[in-house]
């Protein structure tokens, strides 16, 4: 139930910075669902093999090459998704950054306090 969720506050999200942003379009509510199971896809399985193998891009940058990598995985899914278009790589990256932001924010309010 929790992954559910988490995948249409996802998609939420998506919507939101899509309607916000320049460059970045989703055709519908639809397309949002799919864009964000396949965001989730890519990051289970496409990001620790990018990771793995850009590790020391990663560790001269500071990590700041994991930001390249999350732009990557959005242009992937631009891609394989036909609603969903991004116009270029800088988008993808401002897209992946608002989106990681907007993502943690909601996830929080999924969060049991204990």
């Amino acid at each position: 139930m929790r992954t559910f969720l988490k995948i249409l506050l996802t998609a939420v999200a998506v919507v939101v910075l899509a309607n916000i942003l320049p460059g970045v379009t989703v055709s519908g509510y639809l397309s949002a669902i799919i864009v964000a199971v396949v965001i989730a896809f890519l990051n289970m399985f496409v990001r620790p093999l990018l990771v793995f193998f850009t590790l020391p891009a990663t560790l001269v940058t500071f990590g700041l090459f994991l930001f390249v990598i999350n732009a990557i995985i959005i242009l992937l899914a631009d891609k394989l998704v036909d609603g969903f278009a991004v116009s270029g790589f800088f988008a993808a990256l401002f897209f992946s950054i608002l989106l990681s932001i907007f993502r943690s924010f909601l996830f929080s309010l999924l969060d049991d306090k204990k």
